[in-house]
């Protein structure tokens, strides 16, 4: 994606040093800057304190941090235990987001049963690429089918501006191009057609206030950062016509795990009589699991990130304290939304019902496990 006129992923591989480089989300829209992922550390601190977040954008970081692991492998005497180990930290730096695993089980099976150690870091480098590369083109399909959706709507309404409310940051931030959420929305707006998006600014972090409403003013996208209660209110009056959020995990049955308060956005679009899409590709459905309500594991985080909250104080990036300082908080990062509340999925193979039958019939690999 284009910032400022530049080209920009949020995660790349600078091949002239061999060096991983990320942008800091955890310091935009105030300050852009690259930090790098010299070690397998480094990628797990990028991924557990969020400098890194969304789940394809955590599963691109993972698989870099195999080819790190892989390196620091070849020039350790321990070798492959080392690099077994350091795979196993990197699966754990995240639990809800199903691509990490994904990701580092990919790269970890290209890799497992080469002798040499510039072989497997070699492969390490080539296969995370690819994963990238794939997830990249992934969102650009999410866009390629959800564009009708909008469409429609625009036609509905004798192309007055079609309303889209998303929670939290499902952009190229979050994943590697495009986005999740935002793909329709970036292609809807290359294709001439008005659009307007309500951004929830996202407690406690604020991911949509402070990333998903920088993306799309970055592209000229018209858009208005509303209170996380706020949703409910506009679709009541009439000012929303449909919901897009992405995912951090999926059964394959239709349960959605999303960043908090993505479950209460979709009791207000059933009430509403609105329609509630979820975009995601392929490797964020968790082939596995039945019951997201009961089976997902739900990321629980310092509850100081309930606490504080950043901003911009005259040029300089603060933390202030919110509640009375010796109240306790609770971070409870994700939430579940029953299939039975999601209109359709939006993925890189078209669009589906939020049902087992339907998910499996664009993925009729997966039938049998």
């Amino acid at each position: 994606m284009k910032v400022d006129g530049k080209n920009v992923r949020p995660i790349w591989l600078d091949e002239p040093t061999d060096t991983v480089k990320i942008i800091d989300q955890r310091l935009l829209p105030h300050e852009f800057t690259v930090i790098d992922l010299a070690t397998v550390d480094d990628a797990i601190m990028a991924i557990a304190d969020m400098a890194v977040r969304g789940a394809p954008l955590i599963g691109a970081t993972g698989a870099w941090g195999v080819f790190l692991a892989a390196r620091a492998a070849k020039e350790s005497e321990a070798g492959i235990k080392t690099f077994a180990l350091d795979c196993q930290r990197l699966k754990a730096a995240r639990p809800t987001a199903v691509n990490l695993a994904w990701a580092v089980d990919r790269v970890v099976a290209r890799v497992r049963n080469l002798e040499s150690g510039a072989d497997r870091v070699d492969t390490a480098r080539v296969e995370a690429a690819a994963i990238a590369e794939e997830e990249a083109e992934n969102c650009r399909l999410i866009g390629v089918h959800g564009l009708p959706l909008i469409q429609a709507l625009s036609r509905a309404k004798d192309g007055a501006p079609v309303n889209l409310l998303t929670h939290c940051n499902a952009g190229w931030l979050a994943c590697v191009e495009w986005g999740t959420a935002t793909a329709p929305m970036y292609a809807a707006f290359d294709a001439g057609i008005d659009i307007h998006v309500w951004v929830d600014e996202t407690r406690p972090l604020n991911q949509g206030a402070r990333l998903t409403a920088w993306e799309l003013g970055k592209y000229g996208i018209a858009h208005t950062v509303i209170t996380d209660n706020a949703g409910g209110h506009l679709m009541q009056h009439g000012l929303v016509d449909m919901v897009i959020v992405g995912t951090d995990r999926t059964t394959y049955t239709g349960d959605v795990a999303n960043k908090i308060g993505t479950y209460l956005k979709a009791l207000a679009a059933r009430d509403n009589g609105l329609p509630f899409y979820v975009a995601l590709p392929s490797s964020t459905f968790d082939w596995t699991l039945t019951d997201g309500v009961a089976e997902i594991p739900i990321e629980t985080r310092d509850p100081d990130e309930v606490r504080m909250i950043q901003g911009l104080d005259q040029e300089k990036i603060r933390q202030v304290l919110i509640p009375p300082e010796t109240s306790p908080a609770r971070n409870d990062a994700f939430d579940v939304t029953p299939a039975r509340l999601v209109t359709g999925f939006i993925t890189e193979r078209g669009v589906c019902a939020a049902s087992e039958a339907e998910i499996l019939s664009l993925f009729p690999e997966k039938r049998n496990g």
